[in-house]
């Protein structure tokens, strides 16, 4: 069934397969990433503190480096910098957010290119599905054969059809990622407030132990 789509589908079809063959390889890389990235950050706060609370620093710092993506890089960041204050701490971490937000967002233009320009080349494929068949309308004059106007209409349909389709299921995947972008970055925001107050604002204060 699938041979007989693409024999009928015109250019535009293989154009909008490879874009879907595209598409569905930034989704499963950003997905596997985000999987990675995207830790139990209460957990994790909670064993980096519980650390701190015996004054292994090094230990600590063992966890942040063993433990993948941003949040645990932000943890490291703050606690190498601590001795320089609670202003360079906020610096250092606003700074590194900086970077580690685009990279979360590396690709998913790429996604959202996809999922705004398939339709309008499955509307291109329509419009040369017509001209295909309009050109054999021609062509035939007052003898057209139906099967001879079909494979203009296979064209304008199919290119419709599977434009429409790689549009709204690149848009779902692109707005899935997003939110888990989103998460990981809330994660990040609460994750460096926590260990900032941790350092300098409670009790277990380590500069107020030496």
């Amino acid at each position: 069934m699938l041979h007989i789509f693409f024999n009928n589908g015109g250019t535009i079809m293989w154009v909008l397969l490879v874009l879907g063959a595209l598409g569905a390889a930034i989704f499963i890389e950003r997905l596997l990433h985000y999987h990675r990235a995207q830790i139990d950050s209460k957990e994790f706060i909670t064993g980096v503190k519980n650390v701190l609370r015996r004054e292994n620093q090094m230990e600590a710092l063992s966890i942040c480096d063993a433990t993948p993506g941003p949040v645990a890089r932000l943890v490291k960041l703050a606690i190498l910098n601590k001795n320089l204050g609670n202003k360079s701490v906020d610096d250092a971490i606003e700074s590194a957010g900086l970077i580690e937000v685009p990279r979360l967002e590396t690709r998913l233009s790429w996604l959202a290119t996809i999922a705004e320009i398939a339709q309008p080349l499955g509307c291109l494929g329509t419009v040369l599905g017509m001209i295909k068949m309009f050109r054999a309308m021609q062509l035939a004059g007052p003898f057209a054969d139906i099967n001879v106007l079909s494979g203009g209409i296979w064209t304008a349909l199919i290119s419709a059809a599977l434009g429409l389709a790689l549009s709204v299921t690149a848009r779902a995947g692109y707005n899935y990622l997003i939110e888990r972008v989103n998460n990981i970055v809330l994660d990040m925001e609460k994750t460096s407030t926590d260990i900032t107050h941790f350092l300098f604002d409670s009790v277990h204060d380590l500069n107020n132990n030496h």
